[in-house]
């Protein structure tokens, strides 16, 4: 895409709790953490954002939530996107074969994307990039809503959830159905004129990223544009954490100093995604 050598580390999640928000100062400050994706409903969306104004180098992007989470909207306007309880669903096979099926699911939809994209604008902070939780975006009636929406609010660069699987161990077989949904998102993603990474990581460690794995990456990816997106926190048990992820594993990982020192081998530039955009711009 970029014929740059540039890496955005993200963390993922911003607002959700004041153990996150703690951490991305932390990893920002100290470590290597570039960038953070707020969640603009989360129970700490209002915090991230006034530690985010008092670190205007980091680069912060617009998390769409449409799964296991808060909504934008009243629970009573989106009935179909929410549970009981008023949460944004968690059934995700489900809703994404509702939404090719009802109208009224989809129009609902469309609303929590868009109320969003205003709850963002609302916070006086520069959009740097788009990304949605849990990658929901893949489904393709989520993803060409999130398009429009984004085009009509000033996006210029949202996250394609595609890894070089290649670079990582394992079998990649069980990822053939993201895979092809990534490249159908991602040729969405280029007729619209947006940037996106050459690449992603954080889908097969999510939770794990710890600073092995952290310090495997830096020293091993090739060159171009590329994205690390990460879950830190202050702690690994806190309100609506998710069971199983090392929080504080992926904090200690972005505040390394052998990763920091990697990188700088590396020769990367560190960066946003807007900065990106200014890189091409100047080259």
């Amino acid at each position: 895409m970029v014929a740059l050598n540039c890496l955005v580390i993200t963390a993922d999640d911003f607002g959700l709790s004041s153990e996150v928000n703690e951490a991305v100062e932390i990893g920002h400050r100290t470590g290597i953490l570039s960038a953070a994706s707020l969640m603009v409903a989360a129970p700490a969306a209002a915090n991230a954002v006034e530690r985010a104004k008092r670190s205007p180098s980091l680069r912060v992007g617009l998390h769409i939530a449409l799964t296991d989470g808060r909504p934008a909207l009243p629970p009573e306007d989106i009935p179909r996107l929410v549970d009981k309880s008023g949460r944004l669903r968690s059934d995700l096979v489900r809703m994404g074969v509702e939404l090719a099926l009802s109208r009224a699911m989809r129009r609902q939809m469309r609303a929590e994307i868009e109320a969003q994209f205003e709850a963002y604008r609302a916070t006086g902070l520069t959009l740097d990039h788009v990304s949605v939780h849990q990658h929901y975006h893949l489904h393709p009636v989520v993803g060409a809503m999130v398009i429009d929406a984004g085009k009509r609010r000033g996006m210029r660069a949202i996250r394609v959830p595609r890894e070089l699987r290649g670079l990582l161990p394992g079998d990649c077989a069980r990822w053939r159905v993201e895979d092809a949904l990534s490249r159908r998102l991602a040729a969405k993603v280029a007729r619209g004129g947006f940037v996106a990474p050459d690449g992603v990581f954080g889908l097969r460690w999510s939770g794990r990223f710890m600073k092995a794995r952290m310090r495997y990456l830096l020293e091993n990816l090739p060159h171009g544009f590329w994205e690390i997106y990460t879950h830190p926190g202050t702690s690994d048990a806190f309100a609506g954490h998710a069971p199983g992820y090392r929080y504080a594993d992926e904090l200690s990982a972005l505040t390394d100093p052998a990763n920091a020192e990697a990188l700088r081998i590396s020769g990367r530039r560190l960066c946003g995604y807007q900065d990106v955009l200014g890189f091409a711009k100047a080259a």
